[in-house]
């Protein structure tokens, strides 16, 4: 070692946890984790300023002053910030620079466009400009179309031009892209052209999802400059601090890891919640869940942590691995759905200034939500006028604060006593909720308000309140280690899933040691394998890999970027500029439409004089919400569907809905939707592929290469009204395509997972051929003749897996009379039904699904079968299909609505084929009842929103209510239908007994008819 080398780096850690009120710091040496104090030498909190970083100098110089430490044996600093997230929240225009987004695609992403699902104000701050190139990827990793550099160049041009210095590159399939690396190729052909320019590509932020992902991206872009600014400035007051130059600096991530200062300036997106999550991991550390060690991170049991604020309590599951569950794969930021890392948290308004009223009936007392917040100086015992949950803790002797207590211990012991009644009510429900199953667990207490809490609480095997529980946020950034996530789609031909699984951990622990963890600490925190439907030999592997943080190893430094010496010339002080191509309207949740007493349009045609419903967007917004419950968990979400419709509306385009019985018996039907994998569709977005298959089908018919002017083509109905195949008459429909009317129904009333699954080939065998799919890039096939319609399913999905994994298909035309005798009719208005119920419900799942059963025809037409939580989801594949089971446990939280027949204990078992098949029940002594099977329809609501959720949203702790409704008569009518649509078609040696009677939903074109 040379004579400047650093010193040998002193295990003890600086955590800083900068919050709304007060700034924590925590001097840590975690040789010491065995130790009663868990190896805090010293805490300290210090109220937080506007300057932050005036808060962090002062916190850090006084906790060292307290541990009694030299400065030179700090060998880290590590900050956890919200500073990144309020500056989206608040849309702080100054902190906010305008982005362009390039994104690369040759035949897709040019319907749904970037921004459609964004607030418009937070939209309107940060849209600087859109354009694409060639470019993408399929399912499989080869190359939908190649770079072409000239394309590259010009909308460089056009960006530089726009002055604008900040890019987003985002391209399909971006993530998996290991041989062509297609965005890094395009980040240097526009780093070329713009000079300095803060480039980001998608890959380098999320995962597979690319709508998500790329809004992930654009919000990191936007905040960039103001986090090289902010974490600069954090960097300067270290360095007022006399810590050692070679000290590093890091912040933490949203997943309980860390990451190095230039890596956060890079990605400050991933530090968005880290502040709960140091709370957790904290709590953990405290408590000798996580000691730091591999064997006992990795090993164990999981553990509730509960976390104790000034106005809202915190609820999550810190899981055996040392980091926190991860909520659903897509979660929403300031209105915004991403698909980064957060964890799972139930919040619930109580904490130490919950205002507390005696109940108007004299009964209880009512506990928040209202709170005076952080002004606690309102409270009784500093001598306000508002009794807070602080005052109770003071008067029942759990606290002593305040400058005046008496005034708190003056209160009444009845409403003492009710009060801390109804917080352990509250917090044995919030505990609930986040279990997966219904053995206790252990509790960890963090926060001030942590006092409130009881000595024992239902669900909890031991409750624990920590040493220094206060600061947990700042213990839980000073124990952060280095963490990396990969997500790849693997090919499994040529080895097997395990040796798949093995190279995936390995690539992780090589991307977690180049990110600073040291090689012989690194352990594999969460592993896992998911097949892809439709696609042979391929498997998604998502791992993470933790280690403990090589202090020894340099830190790269900060980057530069042009504007950055100039605070006149930041962007976000350019003007809006407008897209033309980009969405101008408020969005439907701004619109704040009344669903009370919204009017759907409905009006006769002047020529014809056949009522025709006008779809608009609230309708779209009903339609879409109504169609993924209908989907039975499958079908795959409508969401992107209603964005490229939504689109196109406001572009002046029109959509036209008529009843089934308006048509002539001989009038010619084309009917059709997308077949594929979700996977593909998550990325792809929305085309125009069974717009492409119908074409192709007409000019096979008539032999012809005329797509429009001639067709005989009076209407268009959809193949299943279940999920995102729901939506795709209405583009085919639309002015903008063929310009005909929509029939409201749909030969499935549902979804099913083959395409021949139809009441058509029920009631009508051989007429599914010859039918057509088309790729939306360039390739179709057309299949003219099969001995069967079962036989049709099995070479379509071949041909698929070779075609982009996601086709459009166009099953043979049929007929007026066909629809109106063997269709499901007026589905699309069940939909609209449905999906008003849940608006109208406002998140209130109890009142939609009262609201979902009277639409579906009442108690004989639907019932609730079952409430619960989900505890385990077994996924495989299986000829193509996503297979798996459900297990639902009950949740005792719920009480049972009177009157019902639903099953309230033990367990539900829910076998899916990409949609639901049937709903097992088991008792506690372990007999089980099937309670409900196909045809009938079987569909989750989430408890906590009232949507619908899907097969892809299946998630461990995930609270929901099971729905079972009657099916059409189409499939019960002749026992062909039960052959095709019934438990015996899937394989199971089940009679079929009806859920209830199906009843035929009310037209909204009768009802809405204008006179």
């Amino acid at each position: 070692m040379t004579s400047d080398s650093p010193p040998k780096p002193i295990p003890l850690r600086i955590g800083v946890d900068v919050g709304g009120t007060n700034t924590d710091a925590v001097v840590l040496d975690p040789t010491q984790h065995a130790t009663p104090t868990r190896g805090v030498l010293a805490s300290y909190k210090t109220p937080t300023t506007s300057d932050t970083t005036i808060a962090v100098e002062s916190a850090i110089r006084e906790v060292i002053a307290r541990a009694k430490v030299d400065p030179a044996a700090i060998s880290s600093v590590t900050i956890g910030t919200t500073a990144f997230l309020n500056a989206v929240i608040e849309r702080e225009r100054s902190r906010l620079s305008q982005v362009a987004v390039l994104r690369l695609s040759k035949s897709f992403l040019r319907d749904v466009k970037p921004f459609s699902d964004w607030p418009v104000d937070l939209a309107e701050a940060i849209r600087g400009y859109v354009g694409y190139v060639d470019g993408g990827l399929h399912i499989d990793g080869s190359e939908e179309a190649p770079i072409v550099e000239e394309q590259v160049v010009a909308q460089g041009r056009e960006i530089r031009e726009r002055g604008l210095s900040t890019v987003v590159i985002a391209g399909v399939y971006s993530p998996i892209d290991q041989e062509f690396h297609q965005e890094d190729r395009v980040r240097d052909i526009v780093a070329r052209e713009i000079p300095g320019a803060d480039i980001v590509c998608s890959h380098e932020v999320a995962n597979i999802g690319f709508l998500e992902r790329e809004n992930a991206s654009i919000i990191n872009a936007a905040i960039l400059r103001f986090a090289r600014q902010t974490i600069r400035s954090f960097q300067a007051a270290i360095r007022k601090l006399d810590l050692p130059s070679h000290c590093p600096l890091y912040l933490t991530q949203n997943d309980g890891t860390l990451l190095d200062a230039a890596s956060a300036a890079r990605v400050p997106i991933r530090t968005f919640s880290s502040g709960v999550t140091n709370s957790m991991r904290g709590a953990a550390y405290l408590s000798g869940l996580a000691s730091g060690s591999e064997e006992q991170e990795g090993s164990g049991e999981s553990a509730i942590v509960v976390d104790i604020g000034g106005t809202t309590t915190d609820v999550g599951v810190m899981l055996p691995s040392g980091l926190p569950r991860q909520a659903s794969a897509y979660v929403s930021v300031a209105g915004v759905k991403v698909n980064y890392s957060l964890p799972h948290l139930h919040s619930i308004g109580l904490g130490g200034g919950s205002i507390i009223k005696k109940n108007d009936n004299g009964d209880g007392v009512i506990l928040g939500p209202e709170s005076v917040g952080h002004e606690l100086h309102l409270s009784l015992a500093f001598g306000g006028s508002v009794a807070t949950a602080t005052d109770v803790a003071v008067a029942a002797d759990l606290a002593r604060v305040g400058t005046r207590p008496a005034a708190s211990e003056d209160l009444d012991k009845d409403f003492v006593r009710d009060t801390l009644a109804r917080v352990k009510a509250m917090l044995e429900e919030a505990i609930d909720t986040v279990k997966t199953s219904p053995g206790p667990m252990p509790v960890f207490l963090t926060g001030g308000g942590s006092v409130l809490a009881p000595e024992n609480i239902e669900g909890a095997s031991t409750i624990i309140r920590p040493p220094f529980h206060d600061v947990a946020n700042a213990v839980g950034a000073a124990c952060s280690k280095v963490g990396s996530t990969i997500d790849i789609i693997q090919n499994t031909s040529e080895r097997t899933m395990a040796e798949a699984t093995e190279d995936a951990k390995r690539m992780a622990i090589e991307k977690v040691v180049s990110a600073g963890a040291l090689q012989e600490t690194v352990y594999i925190a969460r592993v896992d394998v998911m097949p892809i439907p439709y696609l042979d030999n391929q498997v998604r592997s998502v791992v993470t890999a933790i280690g403990e943080l090589d202090i020894s190893r340099p830190r790269p430094s900060i980057p530069q970027a042009v504007e950055d010496d100039d605070e006149e010339t930041h962007s976000a002080s350019l003007p809006a500029i407008p897209i033309p191509d980009a969405r101008s309207g408020p969005s439907i949740a701004e619109a704040k439409e009344d669903h009370w007493t919204y009017r759907p349009k409905v009006q006769r045609n002047p020529t014809t004089g056949i009522p025709e419903w006008h779809i608009s967007t609230i309708d779209l917004e009903y339609i879409a919400d109504g169609c993924y419950l209908l989907g039975c968990g499958g079908g795959g979400n409508p969401e992107a569907g209603k964005l490229q419709l939504r689109d196109m509306l406001s572009n002046g385009h029109g959509v036209r809905v008529i009843d089934a019985q308006s048509l002539d018996p001989a009038s010619v039907v084309y009917w059709g939707g997308r077949m594929g994998s979700p996977a593909a569709i998550s990325e792809r977005l929305q085309a125009h592929e069974t717009v492409l298959a119908m074409r192709a089908l007409a000019s096979h018919l008539r032999h012809t290469n005329d797509e429009n002017d001639g067709t005989p083509m009076d209407a268009i109905m959809a193949l299943e009204i279940g999920g995102s195949n729901g939506l795709e008459p209405f583009l085919c429909g639309s002015t903008r395509f063929f310009d005909r009317p929509v029939v409201d129904g749909d030969f499935m009333g549902r979804a099913n997972p083959m395409c021949w699954q139809t009441t058509l080939t029920v009631h009508r065998p051989g007429e599914f051929v010859p039918c057509a799919i088309d790729s939306g890039a360039g390739r179709t096939m057309l299949r003219t003749a099969a001995p069967r319609d079962e036989a049709v399913d099995k070479p379509l999905r071949g041909a698929i897996a070779e075609m982009g994994s996601l086709v459009g298909l166009a099953p043979r035309p049929t007929t007026g009379e066909a629809v109106q005798n063997v269709g499901v009719l007026r589905s699309v208005s069940l939909a609209w039904r449905i999906g008003r119920a849940m608006a109208r419900a406002e998140g209130y799942a109890d009142g939609a699904l009262d609201a979902i059963v009277k639409e579906v025809g009442g108690a004989g037409s639907a019932k609730v079968l079952f409430r619960g939580k989900v505890a385990g989801v077994d996924r495989t594949l299986k000829k193509g299909h996503s297979v798996g089971v459900l297990r639902v446990v009950a949740d005792t939280s719920q009480a049972k609505v009177a009157g019902s027949d639903e099953e309230t204990v033990g367990e539900l078992r829910i076998p899916f084929i990409n949609e639901n098949i049937l709903a097992e029940h088991v008792a506690s002594d372990g007999t089980t009842k099937v309670i409900a099977t196909v045809p009938d329809l079987i569909c989750l609501v989430d408890r906590d929103t009232g949507r619908a959720v899907g097969v892809p949203e299946y998630r461990y702790g995930c609270h929901v209510v099971v729905l079972g409704i009657a099916c059409s008569r189409r499939w019960t009518e002749t026992p062909r239908g039960l052959e095709v649509g019934g438990p015996k078609g899937y394989g199971y040696d089940l009679e079929y007994t009806p859920l209830g009677k199906y009843s035929e939903p009310r037209s909204v074109i009768d009802e809405f008819l204008e006179n």
